[in-house]
């Protein structure tokens, strides 16, 4: 087949808590080429998983067999500036995706904060950015192509297959391997952005307002102190207030990654110092306001490692998970070097969606590479489940298909959909049996 197919190679994700070996690496050059190299693996009895930029925590992407990567993938590109929907190969990444907007006066509605996953790695996992009015990026695809585990091409919409459609927006890649998608993009803006120290009571008691009165805001909590940072960014008509060079080094280059990672390394070697050095890091960022292109303001370098488990939930238990896992933290027999992160979303009907039927509220926990980590994410996770929490797809977690059934209305649909277009299994893994089920 066309592409080009590499002998085994290790592979490990960003944070480097998931190595593996496959037997082959696949580079398709174009869809026929997938569909070639799927329908080969299937009558082999193999299995394929498709590999992204890296950036989940689980092994949702460790191939025990095949693993193939989208980076020579080649489809076409298409922008329609007048409908506002552009259609990118699916191995493209977020930031070269922004910078194909931006060309085009157009951006993303709305994005989280890292900018190197693919689309279709972002997509499949249900990454999101926050905004009590946009749902996850998944909300914002408008068709998608996929190759089954047949090896058939299926284009998908909500006017064409509409229930592979409400299943493949977001399928943990259990569904087939995703060739290309049509994003529903607006017109080009600008974000002012304001960042300020709080008090964590004073954010929880003007929460409602808080979310209302901005179009997207999140903050992070600093364990073992009651200071919070919150971030809130609007959309403003002209950029009128850019960010002093040096400020943006100073806060996110040099406090935000060097810094942190100093101190993160000194409180992995000396654990009683982390209280201390929270309660110094709270106080170290201090309150800015500057506008910049909407990517620009979503999307920050993050060159400090850690692991994450992330979990959506019903927006009104919010509160009550942080009470609860505020004393996990003061409990723990290790020390916690990482801020809380809350973010916001509103409901969606995608099947798999963290957000499926329900505003959310998520919260993030992490540590630092090489901490223990653990206990802290089971007893959190205790926690969230129980307030009927939903794990992020991408993130650290320990639930398996029948608990996650509960979880999700729809998850049964989803296994029905995924026996027709996968019915030998060529797409799964260990870890997506654990998930999903056989």
């Amino acid at each position: 087949m066309a592409g080009t197919a590499s002998p085994p190679a290790r592979w490990s994700n960003w944070a480097g808590n998931q190595r593996g070996t496959a037997t082959a690496i696949l580079r398709p050059g174009s869809p026929s080429d997938v569909a070639e190299a799927v329908r080969a693996t299937a009558a082999a009895g193999g299995r394929i998983r498709v590999a992204g930029s890296g950036h989940s925590f689980t092994p949702i992407a460790l191939a025990d067999d095949r693993r193939m990567e989208l980076s020579e993938l080649e489809t076409t590109v298409s922008v329609d500036v007048e409908r506002r929907l552009v259609t990118v190969p699916a191995g493209t990444t977020l930031q070269a995706l922004n910078g194909l907007l931006a060309r085009h006066r157009l951006a993303m509605p709305n994005l989280g904060d890292i900018d190197a996953q693919t689309v279709a790695g972002a997509i499949s996992t249900g990454t999101h950015g926050t905004g009590a009015a946009y749902g996850c990026l998944s909300t914002f695809v408008e068709a998608l192509t996929l190759v089954t585990g047949t090896g058939e091409l299926l284009h998908c919409s909500a006017d064409e297959n509409p229930d592979i459609f409400a299943a493949a927006r977001v399928s943990l890649g259990a569904l087939g391997v995703l060739v290309d998608v049509t994003l529903r993009c607006v017109d080009a803006f600008v974000l002012h952005a304001h960042e300020r120290p709080a008090e964590l009571a004073d954010v929880l008691g003007e929460l409602p307002a808080l979310i209302d009165r901005h179009d997207h805001v999140e903050f992070y909590w600093f364990p073992y102190t009651t200071r919070a940072q919150v971030k809130a960014n609007d959309r403003v008509p002209a950029n009128d207030r850019p960010l002093p060079r040096w400020r943006g080094w100073l806060d996110d280059d040099f406090l935000s990654n060097t810094v942190f990672a100093g101190a993160c390394r000194l409180g992995r070697a000396v654990p009683a110092l982390a209280p201390g050095i929270s309660a110094v890091s709270a106080r170290a960022l201090t309150e800015r306001r500057y506008t910049d292109r909407s990517d620009r303001v979503f999307c920050t370098p993050r060159r400090v490692r850690f692991v994450e488990m992330e979990y959506g939930l019903p927006r009104e238990a919010l509160t009550e998970a942080l009470t609860a896992l505020r004393r996990i933290i003061d409990g723990l027999p290790f020390k916690v070097l990482f801020p809380v992160e809350v973010r916001f979303t509103a409901a969606d009907d995608i099947w798999l969606s963290h957000g499926y039927g329900r505003d959310s509220a998520y919260i993030a926990v992490h540590q630092y590479v090489g901490t223990p980590y653990e206990p802290y994410f089971r007893a959190f996770e205790k926690v969230a489940a129980e307030l009927g929490g939903r794990p992020h797809w991408g993130k650290l977690h320990y639930r398996d298909a029948e608990s996650l059934a509960a979880a999700y209305p729809r998850f049964t649909d989803f296994q029905a959909i995924r026996d027709r277009l996968d019915p030998d299994r060529v797409f799964t893994n260990p870890h997506l049996t654990h998930v999903l089920g056989a």
